[in-house]
């Protein structure tokens, strides 16, 4: 078995490198950009007099960011080269984008709002996998270009990991479809023209079928944004909403009347893998920072790195994300040689330890800095704040740890890739 990555694989990681050095460094380091990445970010990021709504400048920075490296190529790397993009594959994003995080938090890679020189434009590949042509026509330009998107209105108040007995309701009248309820952490809608609705249209709370998605105008009469909540990591573009009445044609619906809950499988299965290659590197970062801290910092007459009491932990945690890295890999490249769905256990699996693992790994480096740690000054609060999160989104552990459960004990079942062992042999 060769573990080795694809030669043109390691050189585009060191194109990208090579870019971020050129393009991206200065643009961070111009006028006052560098206060969105130091030790006041939260301030800087976060407008207060609007609600807690992300600051216009640092969207604006953001924005150039991405405009440059779609300008370089690299922006729809996992995108048809028909599209722009280098038909990435899931082993390139996961290898990428763990070597994007391990570099820490800045320009090239923000994570707070999936902002990254190789871009996670996950709505982009929903409209691809399952938009009409005529949707196809009018958003996937708009999308490549960044001109245009949705936001994603699954969540409900009452109902979050079970979506299958989500409240809110759509029925048809005539050529149109007349939408009630509530969403809630509608993450972007403060700039998103529309958002993909989640409504029932048919069957009984708790049937997987029945579920359709409705692309809707965010200006639509009876759509209503009740509120942004704050969260742990300000700024907050995730909106609590109210649909009352809002009437959509036929032709806004998105996957096929009833089949909605394929959209959101899809959308979790490609964002999982992501993220957990996210928040690995992420915990390097944390990890590689710690190693050298205690190699420089030397109370008592000795490197705190002679100590056992904080060798054996940092030793746990790297050998812990030596693990990891290999399952993510394997994972990722199963998905391209099998199918998306082939390895969900195993998707699930990489997510929810790498999640914890990053927390685990900004806790432990807190800890070997010391109040230097805890403070503002290094990255390692802002990371578990962050990827605190991801323990909660995109299913939370328990419901990834429920999922494995459910494929280990028969409860569920999978596609078994062609060529490997099943679970049950």
């Amino acid at each position: 078995m060769d573990f080795d990555l694809p030669q043109d694989l390691v050189d585009y990681l060191a194109e990208l490198d090579a870019f971020i050095e050129r393009e991206i460094v200065p643009l961070q380091a111009k006028d006052d950009n560098e206060r969105f990445f130091d030790h006041r970010r939260e301030d800087a990021r976060t407008d207060w007099e609007r609600g807690g709504l992300p600051n216009e400048e640092w969207e604006q920075l953001l924005g150039e960011m991405r405009r440059r490296a779609d300008a370089a190529g690299h922006h729809r790397y996992a995108f048809p080269k028909e599209h722009g993009g280098r038909d990435g594959t899931n082993l390139g994003m996961a290898v990428i984008r763990e070597h994007l995080a391990r570099k820490g938090l800045g320009l090239h890679n923000d994570l707070q709002n999936e902002s990254s020189i190789v871009g996670n434009n996950v709505g982009l590949m929903l409209m691809l996998a399952h938009g009409t042509e005529e949707q196809q026509a009018e958003w996937v330009p708009k999308m490549l270009e960044g001109t245009g998107g949705f936001a994603f209105g699954i969540t409900e108040p009452k109902h979050g990991s079970d979506a299958t007995h989500m409240e809110t309701t759509a029925v048809r009248d005539g050529d149109e479809w007349v939408i009630n309820g509530e969403k809630t952490w509608n993450t972007g809608i403060h700039k998103a023209q529309y958002d993909l609705i989640f409504a029932r249209t048919s069957g009984k709370a708790g049937d997987g079928s029945g579920i359709t998605a409705f692309l809707v105008p965010t200006t639509s009469p009876g759509f209503e944004v009740l509120e942004f909540l704050w969260t742990f990591n300000m700024p907050t573009d995730h909106a609590h909403i109210r649909l009352t009445d809002v009437r959509v044609p036929h032709s806004s619906i998105f996957g096929g009347e009833g089949r909605g809950l394929g959209v959101v499988q899809l959308f979790f299965n490609e964002n999982r893998i992501r993220q957990a290659a996210s928040s690995l590197g992420a915990a390097e970062y944390c990890l590689d920072r710690a190693i050298e801290y205690a190699n420089e910092r030397a109370p008592f007459g000795k490197p705190l790195s002679h100590n056992q009491g904080i060798q054996f932990p940092i030793v746990e945690l790297v050998t812990q994300c030596e693990m990891l890295r290999a399952l993510i890999r394997q994972t990722a490249w199963q998905m391209d040689t099998y199918g998306a769905f082939s390895v969900s256990d195993k998707v699930s699996m990489c997510n929810y330890v790498a999640n914890r693992l990053c927390c685990d790994a900004a806790d432990r480096a807190m800890q070997v800095f010391g109040g230097l740690g805890y403070s503002r000054h290094q990255q390692f609060e802002h990371i578990y704040r962050h990827h605190r999160r991801y323990r909660i989104t995109e299913g939370a552990e328990e419901i990834q740890m429920r999922r494995v459960a459910g494929y280990l004990f028969g409860f569920m079942s999978q596609q078994a890739p062609k060529g490997v062992a099943s679970l049950h042999g």
